[in-house]
């Protein structure tokens, strides 16, 4: 099992690595493989150094195996691309929804949080961010999201090859007009040709809708800059997006819940690319298949729209230039496993819960299996997962969950450590 090592780093602060071996060949069978939004096959997928090297025929014979290579039977399931969260702030997965709603904007809602529950606050400040970071990896993890976009400084623990999930490292990022300090500046640091990633037109008001026009004056609107909420956007501001070619990340659940209404996907759906992105536990109504869920539920858009905008749009616009968001060869090998029911991979995760998700790999390593997946894993490959009790869901997970949950449990109490509204544990 999962042996932990703490090392000192240069500023002195004691992290925690996973010690344990990664195969460096791994072959996936027997499962019906999504290559598309309405088009799959039944292949073997080989994964060499964390990349795809090969997609075969089942019937096919496959290249010859190096030794130790990991081979894995997915018979009766359906592979999908690890899906692309592209806005999270992970060090909130363990709070509750924090809102006495409803508010104009995201200043009213963030002054009104700090007043009327500063305890709360405190409580889960109270949890190193380190610890809190982990369950915001793992809260993406357990629901198939196998790269995120962090909307934070970039932590180190967030960089660290253990992390149970790919944190998008390249991009520049301002929180917002209002609370984002010199955005010029943060524009300026931002690398070329990376995605600059800022909060905007988040409420109801003129003071929200504004913004657009106030980032425009800057010269912060371009190819490359991504806008997150965009809420009040108009028709006008529909206008300028495009003319600008900039991109958005839409949170439907967090509008709702904080100021009563969702994003008009009917006018800004007319914005060349638009994702979709999950915020945090602090508004969001679940995780990222929730998302998906209410979206295609309360906002009109289609299964195949939804698909794209969890895979190659968000691949497009935070500029992810190793495959993230499909199978392909040469591509990163992430992939997610779920019950095969003979229904195209669009219409298949707009049916998907956390429950569903059996399996997760992200960059050829197995992060996650379900008892069921674990049984048909080789002992090499289950060395290092620890199982969590999610509800009622068990799921075994390449993470230091004893640890996590003893020191969490530490600050929050035994039984108080959730994720959203889901209650974690570890099994009898």
């Amino acid at each position: 099992m999962t042996t932990l090592v703490r090392s000192a780093e240069n500023d002195g602060r004691e992290t925690t690595r996973l010690k344990g071996k990664q195969a460096d060949q791994v072959v996936v069978r027997g499962g019906r493989c999504a290559i598309g939004l309405e088009e799959s096959a039944q292949v073997s997928i080989e994964i060499t150094g964390g990349r795809v090297t090969n997609i075969f025929d089942d019937s096919s014979l496959s290249p010859t195996a190096v030794r130790g290579c990991v081979e894995l039977d997915l018979s009766g399931f359906l592979i999908m691309p690890g899906l692309i969260n592209a806005h999270d702030h992970l060090e909130f997965a363990l709070f509750p929804r924090l809102a006495d709603p409803p508010y104009r904007n995201y200043i009213e809602w963030g002054t009104d949080i700090h007043n009327k529950f500063p305890e709360v606050i405190a409580r889960h400040h109270e949890v190193p961010k380190e610890l809190r970071l982990w369950w915001g990896g793992i809260r993406n993890l357990l629901c198939g999201a196998a790269t995120v976009s962090h909307h934070n400084p970039l932590f180190p623990e967030l960089e660290r090859k253990e992390f149970p999930v790919r944190v998008i490292r390249e991009y520049g990022w301002g929180h917002s007009l209002a609370l984002g300090g010199d955005l010029r500046a943060a524009r300026a640091a931002t690398p070329e040709g990376r995605a600059f990633i800022v909060h905007a037109c988040e409420g109801v008001d003129d003071t929200v809708r504004e913004e657009l026009w106030g980032l425009d004056r800057l010269d912060l609107l371009d190819a490359d800059t991504v806008l997150v909420h965009g809420l009040a956007i108009d028709d006008e501001g529909v206008a300028l997006m495009r003319n600008r070619r900039a991109s958005l990340i839409v949170c439907p659940s967090s509008n709702q819940f904080l100021f009563g209404v969702l994003p008009d996907l009917s006018v800004l759906g007319r914005i060349e690319n638009v994702a979709l992105g999950n915020d945090s536990p602090l508004t969001a109504q679940g995780d990222l298949l929730d998302e998906i869920r209410f979206a295609i539920r309360f906002c009109n858009i289609s299964p195949q729209a939804a698909y794209r905008m969890v895979t190659e749009v968000p691949a497009a616009i935070l500029r992810l230039g190793d495959g993230e968001g499909s199978i392909r060869v040469s591509g990163v090998g992430d992939l997610i496993a779920v019950r095969d029911t003979h229904h195209d991979a669009a219409d298949k995760l707009a049916t998907l819960s956390m429950s569903d998700v059996e399996f997760v790999m992200v960059g050829g390593r197995i992060q996650l299996a379900s008892e069921a997946i674990l049984e048909r894993l080789p002992l090499s490959a289950r060395e290092g997962l620890e199982p969590l009790a999610v509800d009622e869901t068990l799921r075994w997970l390449r993470a230091p969950v004893k640890e996590l949950l003893g020191k969490t449990e530490e600050v929050l109490g035994k039984g108080e450590v959730k994720l959203g509204d889901r209650m974690v544990c570890a099994p009898a």
